[in-house]
Order: C-alpha cells, then structure tokens, then sequence
C-alpha cells in the first residue's frame, strides 16, 4: 500500500524519513541541485500555466458543444503526466520521495465511462491547481535566485533551502498520492464493475446451462412422449418403450436441474451452514479430502456463499490439475475475519495466470474486501489461503 506522507511545516526532512545534509555556506552537490530547480521553476511554472489555461479551461468552455468534454477529459489525462514529471523532478533535485498515485480507475467500459472517471479524477484536478498557482511563485524564485547568484553569494545556500522547503511543501500537499479515504473509494468503485461483470457472467452461465442442459432434455421429453402418445393404440408395445425413454431423460433432467440449483446456491448450505455444504463438496472431490470448519456461529449469507464456491472451486482445481493424493480445507474465524485455508499435496506450480480460475477467485474476494494468496511452489505443496471479512448473520 502506498505510504501517506503527512505535512508538518517546511523543514529539511524529505518524506519516508530521509534527511536532507544541513544547509552550509560552501555550495555542495544537494545546494547546486536546490539552485538548479530554482532556476528551472520559471520555465517549468509557465509551461504548466500555459498548458493548464489553454487546454484544460478551453475544454471547461466548450463544454456546452461536442468535443468541449473529451478535450477537457484529455487535458486531465496530460495534467496526470505533468504531475509525473514533477514529482520525477523533485526526486531528483530536492530529494522528496513520493510514491506514484494509482492509476485513474474506470468504472464499465467504453468511452463515456474513461470519460467520465476523467473528468471526476481528483489526482488530475491537484495537478491543475499546482500548475496554476505555480506562475508567480516561479517568477518569485528565479528572480531571488539570480540575484542571490551575483549578490548574495554567502547566504545562497540558506536562501535555497528556505525556498526549496516551500516547493517541497507544495509537491507534498498537491501532487502527493491521494488520501486513503480518496484511494479507498476508487477501489470500491473499480471492486464494484468487476461485482457486476461477474454477476452478469454467471447469469449467461445459467442460460447456457438451462438452454443446453435441463431445456433441451425437456424438449426431447416432450416430443417423445407426443410419440408415444400417437403409437399407444397401433402399437402399445412401442408406446411403452418411448415411455420407458421418457422416465429417464426424465431423471436425467431433474439431477441437471439439481446441479444446477446447487450451483446458484446449494440447500445443504442454507439448511445445515458452512461446516456441512463443505463436507459435501469435499465428498465430491476425486481426492480424499480432510474438512475442518471451527466456527460457534455462522457469518452474514453472502459471506457464507462467497466462502463455499470459493472452496468449492478450490477443490475442483485439486481434482482437475492438481495430481494430489491428499487434501485437507480448514476454515475458522479470527476477530472479524472468516479465514479459508486449502491444502493439498500436489505437483504445485499453481498461479493466477494458471488459466484455472485462480484470477477470478483474488477478483471476487477482493470485491468485498477479501484477500487472496497461493503458495505453490513447484514440487507442492500448495496452500492457498483465502480471507473474508466476518460479518454476523441477520436471520
């Protein structure tokens, strides 16, 4: 997680607890470099100015016609990158190490989604306020820093810090990464469209399921039976046949239906909780599985349901790909926290880029707030460890 860096005044500490060598008279290489960015303020402050009023409130002011917003939305995006190259030259010529903001996150997809996260992206907007206030304050320092340079050479070095405290201070308080209430939002926001793709994933599953599956079986039904229902006078024999056919698909049918029911949300889970639909997957699994769920109450649904298809496709994987003889899940709960732990004794080599869902497993946990981490080296064996937070079940 990126570190927050708290303002306290102007002074010669830099962020993340660097020094910077006290100010002397004799002109050192931290003095010269102080000087250097000095004298480069102006022509970088009137760059920044320049940029800011022609692109960025020429769009603000064509924003009552069509391409007022998308050149308003892709001045923001520049503003990001001067905003870049400041905090770059602060690092190098006053010694301030700040951590890059996030990326713009972009809640759905398409143009007027970057659109819209552009033009509400608060990293952009402290770029514009820096670059705009930066014009006098540049002509400030170049001026002091040119005379000081032919007349006030003994003094140059304390002078150059005084005035590079307060660009440190001005990198600190507008370029530095956003707040972690800021960060957390945009997480939530981002966490969000991914809730929602895989949402709507797993209703096209469905269909496809239904369509193919338990639909397609109930047609077959149906035809046979009208079949046997035309032959049961001429030739009841044959009728009874096609009956017979009919029975199992429609048993076939039904245990589709079944799997499928289980796979939205099983019974067993809602009836007798997490320690007993655990048991059942595990039951299922190719590989004898141990099942240990230490828990005196039972978490909020949705977290519950979150926990069992997640352990449930955990086991599927060790079926699949694992090559394990054995497999243990333990599952308990720490403070406010429901932990998930899968064992197994397999080849290892497990990953998120594996290509057996393991992504879409850290991408669901992480929606609510969930972790996800895979120990497996090559060899075995894997332990993939899953944490959810807990909340109490409202019955």
């Amino acid at each position: 997680m990126t570190e927050r860096i708290t303002l306290t005044g102007p002074s010669d500490e830099t962020s993340d607890g660097d020094r910077l060598p006290p100010a002397r008279f004799a002109l050192d290489g931290q003095t010269w470099k102080e000087i250097a960015h000095l004298l480069a303020n102006l022509p970088v402050s009137i760059f920044g100015f320049v940029y800011v009023v022609t692109l960025v409130f020429t769009g603000a002011g064509l924003a009552v016609t069509v391409v007022g917003l998308p050149l308003l939305a892709g001045g923001l995006a520049g503003a990001r990158l001067l905003g870049k190259a400041e905090r770059a030259r602060a690092r190098a010529l006053l010694g301030v190490r700040i951590d890059e903001p996030s990326p713009m996150p972009v809640v759905g997809t398409g143009f007027f989604a970057w659109l819209w996260s552009s033009l509400k992206d608060p990293v952009a907007w402290r770029t514009v306020l820096y670059d705009f206030i930066r014009l006098p304050w540049g002509i400030v320092t170049f001026t002091v820093m040119s005379v000081s340079l032919f007349v006030l050479w003994p003094v140059l070095p304390f002078i150059a810090r005084g005035l590079t405290n307060v660009d440190r201070a001005m990198v600190r308080g507008l370029l530095s990464p956003s707040d972690e209430l800021e960060r957390r939002i945009a997480e939530l926001e981002s966490d969000r469209g991914v809730v929602v793709d895989h949402a709507a994933a797993d209703l096209r599953r469905i269909e496809r399921d239904l369509h193919d599956g338990a639909q397609a079986r109930l047609v077959n039904l149906a035809m046979g039976l009208g079949l046997a229902k035309e032959k049961l006078l001429e030739d009841p024999d044959a009728a009874a046949a096609m009956v017979d056919e009919a029975h199992g698909e429609v048993k076939l049918a039904l245990q589709e239906l079944r799997d499928l029911a289980r796979g939205i949300h099983p019974a067993v889970l809602t009836d007798r909780g997490l320690n007993a639909a655990l048991s059942s997957v595990a039951s299922r699994c190719t590989v004898p599985v141990k099942v240990s769920a230490a828990l005196e109450t039972r978490p909020a649904a949705a977290i519950e349901g979150i926990a069992y298809f997640t352990v449930s496709e955990l086991l599927q994987n060790v079926s699949k790909h694992s090559g394990a003889r054995s497999a243990s899940v333990d599952v308990w709960r720490a403070d406010q926290r429901l932990l998930i732990q899968v064992w197994d004794d397999g080849r290892g080599g497990a990953d998120l880029d594996g290509g057996t869902g393991m992504a879409g497993l850290a991408d669901r946990l992480g929606a609510v707030d969930g972790l996800f981490v895979i120990e497996s080296p090559a060899g075995g064996p894997t332990v993939i460890t899953a944490e959810l937070p807990w909340r109490d079940r409202q019955d």
